[in-house]
C-alpha cells in the first residue's frame, strides 16, 4: 500500500538549503548580533513553570478557592504544608536561573569551570535565601489579599459573593500575581517577578510593573488596559477603573544619551483616590487623597487632597 505523503528525503537539510542558513544564525549569535548574557549559555526561567508555581501558591494561600474545595479542618494545613514544599522547591530553582541573569556581569574564562562552579554554588544559595524570606512573607501577603479582595466586594454593587470576587475578576487575579511578584522584586529577583507581571498581563490585560508599591484595599473594576509604572506608589483604598494609564511623563537620559534606569518617574496615589476609566495620569505628580480623577482625563500635574478633576475643568484651565 503506497503512501499519500511524499517521502522526506535523506536529508531535510539539503532539500531546504539549511548549510549556509545554519551557519549565518551561527555566525549572528557569537559574532555580529550578539546579545547572550555575559558570553555563556544559560537556562531561562520557564514560563511554564513560573504558571505552576503561582498556582500553587495561590492554592497556598486560598485552598478552597484555589486549590481543593472538598477539604477538611484536619487536612487543609497538610495540603498547604506539601503544597508549599514542592510549590518552593521549583520556586528556588526558578529565581535561581534569573539570578544568572541580573547577576554582576563575569564571564568565566574557557578551562576555569571550577571558578564557574563556585558562582553557581553561590548563585543557588542566594536562590533558597531568597525563597525562604519569601515563604515567611506568604501571611502578610495573604493579609493584603484578603483586604484587596474586600475592598472588590465593597466597592462594586454587581458583587454577590467574596468567591465570586476571587474566581471571576481579573483585577483580583492581577493583584495576586503582582503581591506574589513585587515581594520577589524586592527581595532581589526582579527578572523572576517581571516573568510572573507579564503571566499576569497575559491572563487579565492588566500590566502592572513588580516594582509597583501598592497599598492594602486595593481595586481595580473590570481592569482591561490598566497600566501602573515600575515607580508608581499607590496608597490604600485606591480604586482604578479600565484603560487608566499610571505612567511617565519622560524618561531622563545620561551624557550619552541612554537612558537613566530607576528614577522615580510615574505618579503617587495617595489614600482614597477615585480614578475612573481612561485616565492618563503621567510623570511623577502627586494625586493628593480623597480625591477623584474623572474619565479619559489627561493629567500630568499634582492635584491636592479632596481634588475632584473632570475632562471640562481640564478642558477651562
Amino acid at each position: 500500500m503506497h503512501s499519500i505523503y511524499p517521502a522526506a528525503p535523506a536529508d531535510d537539510t539539503v532539500q531546504w538549503n539549511l548549510g549556509p542558513v545554519i551557519q549565518a544564525l551561527r555566525s549572528s549569535r557569537e559574532d555580529k548580533h550578539k546579545i547572550r548574557h555575559n558570553g555563556r549559555v544559560r537556562e531561562l526561567p520557564s514560563r511554564e513553570a513560573l504558571t505552576t508555581i503561582v498556582n500553587g501558591l495561590s492554592a497556598a494561600l486560598f485552598p478552597t478557592h484555589y486549590g481543593r474545595p472538598n477539604l477538611t479542618d484536619e487536612s487543609i494545613d497538610y495540603f498547604v504544608g506539601d503544597t508549599l514544599n514542592t510549590t518552593l522547591n521549583r520556586l528556588s530553582e526558578q529565581v535561581r536561573r534569573g539570578l544568572l541573569f541580573s547577576a554582576p556581569a563575569h564571564a568565566v574564562p574557557a578551562g576555569d569551570e571550577q571558578n564557574g562552579a563556585g558562582d553557581d554554588a553561590a548563585l543557588a544559595q542566594q536562590a533558597r535565601d531568597i525563597t525562604r524570606a519569601f515563604a515567611a512573607s506568604l501571611p502578610d501577603i495573604r493579609a493584603l489579599l484578603v483586604s484587596d479582595v474586600q475592598a472588590a466586594y465593597a466597592g462594586d454593587p454587581a458583587a454577590t459573593s467574596v468567591a465570586e470576587i476571587m474566581l471571576c475578576y481579573p483585577g483580583t487575579i492581577a493583584i495576586l500575581y503582582h503581591r506574589l511578584a513585587h515581594q520577589l522584586h524586592a527581595l532581589g529577583a526582579p527578572f523572576l517577578a517581571r516573568l510572573i507581571a507579564d503571566i499576569a498581563h497575559t491572563l487579565t490585560g492588566i500590566d502592572i510593573h513588580p516594582g509597583a508599591r501598592i497599598g492594602a484595599s486595593f481595586f481595580i473594576d473590570h481592569g482591561t488596559g490598566v497600566v501602573i509604572g515600575e515607580t508608581a506608589i499607590i496608597g490604600q483604598r485606591v480604586r482604578l477603573y479600565q484603560a487608566v494609564t499610571l505612567g511617565a511623563k519622560r524618561f531622563p537620559a545620561d551624557a550619552s544619551g541612554a537612558l537613566i534606569k530607576g528614577t522615580p518617574r510615574h505618579p503617587i496615589v495617595e489614600d482614597d483616590v477615585v480614578i475612573y476609566a481612561g485616565a492618563t495620569v503621567l510623570g511623577r505628580i502627586t494625586i493628593g487623597a480623597g480625591s477623584t480623577i474623572g474619565g479619559n482625563v489627561w493629567l500630568t500635574q499634582s492635584v491636592p487632597p479632596n481634588s475632584n478633576v473632570s475632562q471640562a475643568q481640564m478642558r477651562n484651565d
